[in-house]
């Protein structure tokens, strides 16, 4: 595939971005970082700092960023795309005509093609091709704290195993760990719908309705990422490890997530897009709502807290009566016998 030290090439220079090229490069890859920022990316370049995303975190004098797509990509052994969702389509089909001959693609977007529901790793297979690899790394991990070298836990999931082995061995180190496996559809799934059931959780911490409360959401999202798991075909291991239960934890707890931020601004009685623009990052859970609901209906499920946060997200009800929608549910047992099959 590649030795242990070739170029990788990350694409969006924000703060996920700009933690995992920093990563890779402090454990030795020659790496470039590609941006559209002008300002940040002379900023990465000259103060090695990310002064809009990470500010006052030093980063690797060896890491270098550009605004030129082309100079990021040339050359590399494999290439890192961490941009939003929304930009993620737009941006495959970009490096697709400049990546080199057998650079793999990996991913460190969680969400959906907005607009079409599809998983990312089907919206690259369709843009590559059939032949390239392809591997999406996720799991509970601030951007901050790795930048500042925390302990980190990750998987790399992927259709090619020794793919995912390089982007792992390429990002495991001494504070940073990284696992791996081949359930990308459910690695996908556990990134993306615990951006929603952050929102949730944040809302109902917003109204101040106590630390039951937030367990009971958790756990009650877990069921229904673990539904939707069982209808789509991913593996129920795979929502029990990194990429599920870590993140969705992560996410509805720690503050540093943009997510359940939102929900705290909800919860508070704030307006969606006075809470979006105080959090001045994009906000992946507005988009991923939709397309969560989406593959329910496509496959004739309930997940009511994820819709409740949808219709919160639109506007249809507010945070304080999609609570009292979700108390007044009929009881019922908690793990169906059909959960699994």
């Amino acid at each position: 595939m590649s030795d242990s030290k070739s170029k990788i090439a990350v694409l969006g220079a924000g703060s996920w971005g700009t933690a995992l090229a920093a990563l890779v490069a402090r454990h030795g890859h020659p790496t470039v970082l590609w941006g559209r920022d002008v300002a940040v990316v002379e900023a990465i370049d000259g103060s090695h700092e990310n002064p809009r995303y990470l500010p006052g975190i030093p980063l690797p004098e060896t890491l270098q960023a550009t605004t030129d797509l082309a100079t990021a990509i040339d050359g590399a052994a494999w290439i890192l795309v961490v941009v939003p969702s929304h930009a993620f389509t737009e941006t495959v089909q970009q490096l697709a005509p400049l990546r080199p001959a057998h650079a793999g693609v990996a991913w460190a977007t969680k969400g959906f093609e907005p607009g079409s529901g599809r998983f990312l790793h089907e919206v690259a297979r369709q843009i590559l091709g059939p032949d390239v690899p392809l591997a999406v790394v996720t799991g509970p991990s601030f951007a901050k704290e790795v930048t500042q070298g925390l302990p980190t836990a990750i998987t790399v999931h992927g259709d090619d195993p020794a793919f995912a082995q390089t982007v792992a061995d390429a990002m495991h180190g001494p504070t940073f760990r990284a696992y791996t496996g081949d359930d990308m559809v459910g690695a996908e799934l556990g990134g993306a719908m615990k951006n929603v059931l952050a929102v949730a959780t944040g809302v109902a911490d917003g109204m101040q309705l106590g630390l039951n409360a937030r367990a009971g959401l958790i756990t009650r999202g877990l069921n229904e990422m673990l539904r939707l798991a069982a209808v789509i075909g991913a593996r129920p291991e795979t929502l029990m490890g990194l990429a599920g239960l870590g993140d969705l934890v992560l996410t509805c707890t720690g503050d540093l997530s943009r997510n359940r931020r939102l929900g705290l601004a909800l919860g508070h009685g704030k307006s969606l897009n006075d809470a979006v623009r105080e959090i001045g990052q994009v906000v992946e859970s507005v988009q991923t709502a939709d397309e969560v609901m989406r593959q329910a209906e496509q496959h004739g499920i309930e997940l009511p807290i994820s819709n409740a946060v949808r219709a919160v997200l639109h506007g249809e009800i507010t945070p304080a009566a999609a609570l009292q929608e979700l108390l007044a549910r009929e009881q019922k047992p908690e793990y169906p016998d059909t959960l699994f099959k």
